[in-house]
């Protein structure tokens, strides 16, 4: 069974403490919960929501079908933006106060929350009284709820936590004596739910990045990238990391590349606006073949555009961004343990070839959060930097195109590297004949570049249709895609160099059908360019949110029988 609750209201009024309280209960009760929040850029106000999926299996995507809605404000305007997802099947919750013109064929009921919470000692308790409704509806043993409860607001004074506490009762209690459903709402549990990992995508990306061996991070805040920087500020004590909030973007990345010069394995994070003051010294890491890596989480441009929103328009961007010639790597995880694995990779990468690594991922990503087992095999990474004899060349020409890398004080060689063009050792030069064997060194590194991540095929091996997705809309379209015969999904996650195994695929299908959160088909391009392929249908969605199951779905099925 699949149940989907949606909480909305506005900037202020806790709905963020429910998205972590509510999910944590239902896993310690043996539920697989699913969340993901939409958000408008601004302190308090506003109109916010946050859906929930519960199952009896593994949830991972975002939907349009709502069952339970709570509204946390008075008034119709949250309602009204959500209105394409509430249908006559789904039961809202509004305040006894509220007064509503809503017109539509769902089930209005009206519940006590702003009244329970003067009750319990304050309004601002609307949050834990919807939190207790919840918990109620599902039926959820309520020493579980009072444990959550307990161990969030324990630091904000006795007060407050009992308050709250009193408050979450009331709402439980309520809902217990009072509200009946005709739906379902008994969900069978998984007693090994208990023991899975619960976690964000932006905490994914930083502990990846902290098995990556990441030691330095500096960045300037920017959403929806900032949760990365926060995250490893927060473990900065336990795994000895140096963490730097730069004064700007300019700042950030050229205290990363001196950090990867003195041998640390530096991290920037930030998103579109952010990057794009980057970029000059994108191409200083090009000149001096540094290695770095760049965590871009995308959200809809141009300039400021819809900054707490996402959507997949960067990926043209991180390819040709720069002045000059000059390789990289872009990475697009698909989930969140593909999110802590890429990560993890791409300090491995950028070490290796000397080169920029892009961890391309969203605010979809970035703020999804779901339950899994476990993450798998971590190994160790491997150590590129090499000790420099006294006539050491930092730039030396190599068959592969990659010289060692040495850092200062290790060795007795001196360590001389130079925005301006250079000779093997480092030093200025404007000989032509050095200059042409310069740029083809560089322009060599990827030339034996293998699949570090090949493109990933799930699906009917005997297929006729293929869907091609990259990034976080591997799991809504692998969803919507289950239940089609003939039917393949490929989703890549290494996008640039592409993946080698992609045209066998490509060459098979009959049909192919692109799936991109953007507006140009991004990845059609690049197919185009690449490979010359460009045979294909595309569904796009470029309004700030994610793409429904349903939506994708409903494409399938025209997709399928022949009609787009």
């Amino acid at each position: 069974m699949d149940l989907s609750v949606v909480i909305c209201g506005e900037a202020g009024q806790g709905i963020q403490t429910i998205e972590y309280l509510f999910p944590n209960i239902l896993k310690s009760h043996g539920l697989n919960v699913f969340s993901y929040k939409e958000y408008m850029s601004r302190v308090r106000g506003g109109s916010n929501s946050t859906l929930i999926r519960i199952s009896d299996k593994p949830v991972r995507a975002f939907c349009k079908k709502t069952d339970i809605l709570f509204s946390l404000s008075p008034g119709d305007v949250h309602l009204l933006r959500l209105l394409e997802r509430i249908d006559d099947n789904t039961f809202v919750f509004i305040d006894s106060n509220s007064e509503t013109k809503f017109n539509t064929k769902a089930r209005i009921k009206k519940v006590p929350i702003s009244s329970l919470a003067l009750e319990a000692g304050n309004k601002l308790y609307s949050n834990s009284v919807v939190l207790g409704m919840l918990c109620g509806l599902l039926k959820l043993p309520f020493e579980n709820v009072l444990v959550a409860i307990e161990k969030w607001f324990c630091n904000k004074g006795t007060k407050v936590c009992e308050e709250n506490k009193k408050a979450v009762k009331l709402g439980y209690d309520y809902v217990y004596k009072n509200i009946e459903m005709n739906i379902e709402t008994k969900i069978e549990t998984n007693p090994s739910v208990k023991d899975h990992i619960l976690m964000s995508g932006a905490e994914a990306v930083s502990l990846g990045a902290l098995a990556g061996g990441c030691n330095f991070v500096s960045s300037y805040p920017m959403s929806p990238s900032t949760g990365v920087l926060t995250n490893l500020a927060n473990h900065s004590r336990d795994f000895d990391i140096i963490v730097e909030q730069a004064e700007d973007e300019i700042s950030a990345i050229n205290m990363a590349l001196g950090a990867w010069y003195s041998g640390a394995r530096a991290l920037v994070t930030t998103s579109g606006g952010g990057f794009a003051l980057m970029v000059e010294a994108l191409s200083l890491a090009g000149m001096i073949e540094s290695p770095i890596v760049i965590h871009l989480a995308q959200r809809p441009g141009p300039a400021t555009g819809l900054p707490t929103r996402t959507e997949q328009a960067d990926l043209l961007f991180a390819l040709f961004s720069g002045h000059g010639e000059f390789e990289r790597v872009i990475f697009s995880p698909g989930n969140l343990e593909q999110a802590f694995f890429c990560t993890m990779k791409a300090f491995d990468i950028a070490d290796k070839y000397q080169v920029p690594v892009f961890v391309l991922t969203d605010q979809y990503l970035m703020d999804m959060i779901y339950n899994f087992d476990k993450l798998g095999e971590i190994k160790s990474f491997s150590d590129y930097i090499v000790e420099t004899a006294p006539d050491y060349k930092r730039y030396q020409f190599t068959e592969n195109g990659i010289s060692p890398r040495g850092i200062p004080s290790h060795g007795n060689g001196l360590v001389c590297v130079d925005s301006d063009e250079h000779d093997e050792y480092g030093r200025i030069t404007e000989d032509f004949t050095i200059r042409n064997k310069m740029v083809e060194k560089r322009l060599r590194k990827l030339k034996n570049f293998s699949d570090e991540i090949p493109a990933e095929f799930i699906g009917n091996k005997d297929f006729t249709h293929l869907v091609i997705c990259f990034g976080s809309t591997r799991e809504i379209v692998l969803e919507a895609s289950k239940d089609f015969e003939n039917l393949a999904v490929l989703h890549l996650q290494q996008l640039y160099p592409l993946p080698s195994n992609l045209s066998k695929y490509l060459n098979r299908a009959k049909k192919v059908l692109l799936v991109e959160s953007n507006a140009t088909s991004q990845l059609g391009k690049l197919l185009k360019m690449e490979f010359g392929f460009s045979d294909f249908k595309t569904l796009n969605k470029y309004n700030g949110l994610p793409f429904y199951v349903e939506e994708i779905k409903d494409t399938l099925q025209k997709f399928m029988k022949g009609e787009i």
